[in-house]
C-alpha cells in the first residue's frame, strides 16, 4: 500500500481548510495537506501498528553502538566537529521551532474551547496540521540519536540520563503512535517547545557565546516541568477511565508513560540538584597555589565530576583565577555547569 494513494487535495470551505479539531487554516504546506485525508492518516496508523517494534531494534542498536563507539575511541584522538555541531543544533532548533508554531494553534484552540480533559483524552489532533507535525515528531526521535555521536566522537563523558532518555523516548513515541494516543497532544507540544529553546541554546554555546547561568536553570526547570505535566496528564487519563468515561489512552500506555515520566523526573531533578543546588558541586578551594573545583559539569548530555584545575587555567573553565558561570552545552537536554567545546 502506498501512502501517496491517499494524498488527495483537502477541500476548502469558505476559503479555509478545516481540521477535525475544528480549527481553520488559510494556508498549508504541501506535506500538511495529506493529513486532512482520513484514509491517508489511517494508513500511517496501520503502518506504525505493524512496525512500531522496529523502535526497540533501533534503540538496542543505538545502545550497543554508543558503548562500542566509546570503546573504539578510547585510544584514539577526539574529533573537533565544531562546525557540524553548530549546524546540527540549529537544524534541530529550527525544526522544533516550526513544529511548535504549527501545533500551538490547535493545542490552544482545544484547551480553551474544549477543555483540559478533552485535550488529554481525545485524539482528534492526529489529523490535519497537528497530525502532520505529530508524525514528524515521532520520526524525529531516530535522527535525534545523532546527538550521542557527537559525545562519543568528541570523547566527552556520557551520563546514564542521556542515552536512557534517547532510547526510551524513541520506543515510547513509536509505541504510542500505533494507537494514536490522545495524551500525545501534550507530549508533542511540550517536547517541541522545550527542544526549540534547548537546541537554540546549544547552537549558541557551540559558537562560544557567553550565556548567563539563569538561562541554564530556566531550560532545565522547563524540562523538569515537562516531566511533572507528563505525570499529571497520565493521572488525568487514568482518573477519567476510572470514572467510566471515554479516553483514547490504553491502560498499558498510561502505565508505561507514568513510569517513564516519573523516572525522567527523578533523573532530571537529581541532575538539577547536583548542578545548581548542592553546595558540594560549587565548592572550591586553594591548595598549594592551585585551584581545585568540585563543580559537577555537563556538556553534550554528560557529567564530569571533581576535575582539578591548576595554575588558574584549564580548558576555558578557569582563567586568571576566575571561574566561569555555570552553562549548558550540546547534547539532549542535560544541563550543567560550563564545559568548553573542545
Amino acid at each position: 500500500m502506498s501512502f501517496e494513494e491517499y494524498a488527495d487535495e483537502p477541500v476548502m470551505v469558505n476559503g479555509f481548510y478545516q481540521s477535525r479539531a475544528g480549527l481553520n487554516y488559510s494556508y498549508l504546506f504541501f506535506y500538511e495537506k495529506k493529513y486532512f485525508n482520513d484514509r491517508y492518516v489511517e494508513s500511517k496508523k496501520a503502518w506504525m501498528r505493524n512496525s512500531w517494534y522496529l523502535s526497540i531494534v533501533y534503540a538496542a542498536i543505538y545502545i550497543v553502538a554508543v558503548f562500542a563507539g566509546q570503546w573504539y575511541m578510547r585510544s584514539r584522538p577526539k574529533y573537533d566537529l565544531r562546525r557540524a555541531l553548530i549546524a546540527w543544533n540549529f537544524v534541530l532548533a529550527i525544526f522544533s521551532f516550526i513544529g511548535t508554531v504549527r501545533v500551538l494553534p490547535e493545542f490552544y484552540h482545544t484547551l480553551v474551547n474544549k477543555g483540559f480533559n478533552h485535550s488529554v483524552c481525545n485524539n482528534d489532533y492526529t489529523h490535519g496540521v497537528s497530525g502532520c507535525w505529530a508524525w514528524l515528531f515521532i520520526l524525529s526521535k531516530v535522527p535525534e540519536l545523532v546527538d550521542t555521536v557527537f559525545i562519543v566522537l568528541r570523547k566527552q563523558e556520557l551520563i546514564f540520563l542521556h542515552w536512557y532518555h534517547h532510547a526510551t523516548v524513541l520506543v515510547y513515541c513509536w509505541y504510542s503512535c500505533k494507537d494514536f494516543t490522545a495524551s500525545g497532544r501534550w507530549f508533542v507540544f511540550m517536547n517541541y517547545t522545550v527542544h526549540a529553546c534547548m537546541y537554540t541554546y546549544y547552537g549558541f554555546r557551540a559558537m562560544r557565546f557567553n550565556i548567563p547561568k539563569w538561562v541554564n536553570i530556566a531550560i532545565t526547570s522547563g524540562q523538569i516541568s515537562q516531566m511533572i505535566i507528563g505525570i499529571v496528564v497520565n493521572l488525568v487519563a487514568y482518573s477519567t477511565k476510572k470514572r467510566g468515561e471515554q479516553c483514547a489512552v490504553t491502560d498499558e500506555n498510561i502505565q508505561w508513560s507514568f513510569i517513564m515520566y516519573f523516572s525522567y523526573f527523578l533523573l532530571f531533578f537529581h541532575f538539577f540538584y547536583n548542578a545548581y543546588i548542592s553546595k558540594s558541586s560549587k565548592k572550591s578551594q586553594k591548595q598549594n597555589g592551585t585551584t581545585t573545583t568540585t563543580n559537577t559539569t555537563a556538556a553534550n548530555g554528560h557529567l564530569s565530576n571533581g576535575k582539578t584545575y591548576q595554575n588558574g587555567n584549564s580548558n576555558g573553565h578557569l582563567k586568571n583565577g576566575e571561574i566561569n558561570n555555570n552553562t549548558i552545552q550540546n547534547g539532549n537536554g542535560y544541563h550543567s555547569n560550563d564545559k568548553k567545546h573542545d
